[in-house]
């Protein structure tokens, strides 16, 4: 392979990231802002108690902020690795990381 078709690959690649990193955040639930206060929010409350294998700290969150479509953020959660409050923040803060 010469430098050309390196070259052409990486930018291939680098146009194929830059697309899925519009598309999610196309498809955000809610303001990529909030996602950030939630996962502060999560790594605070995680240093006091350790998870209970649930999603109920995410819950309160979104209910204390006045958040209206809850469960469609859950589920949002859940489908990008969030099942619980600890694997949002292992899974899902993760791809906000760019």
């Amino acid at each position: 392979m010469n430098k050309n078709e390196k070259e052409h690959r990486k930018q291939i690649r680098n146009e194929w990231k830059q697309k899925q990193q519009q598309e999610f955040e196309q498809n955000l639930p809610m303001n990529r802002e909030v996602f950030g206060k939630l996962f502060d929010f999560l790594d605070y409350q995680l240093r006091k108690s350790d998870c209970d294998d649930t999603n109920n700290l995410a819950k309160q969150f979104l209910k204390k902020n006045k958040i209206t479509d809850v469960e469609n953020i859950l589920n949002w959660l859940s489908e990008n690795g969030g099942y619980c409050d600890c694997e949002i923040l292992a899974n899902v803060e993760e791809k906000f990381e760019n």
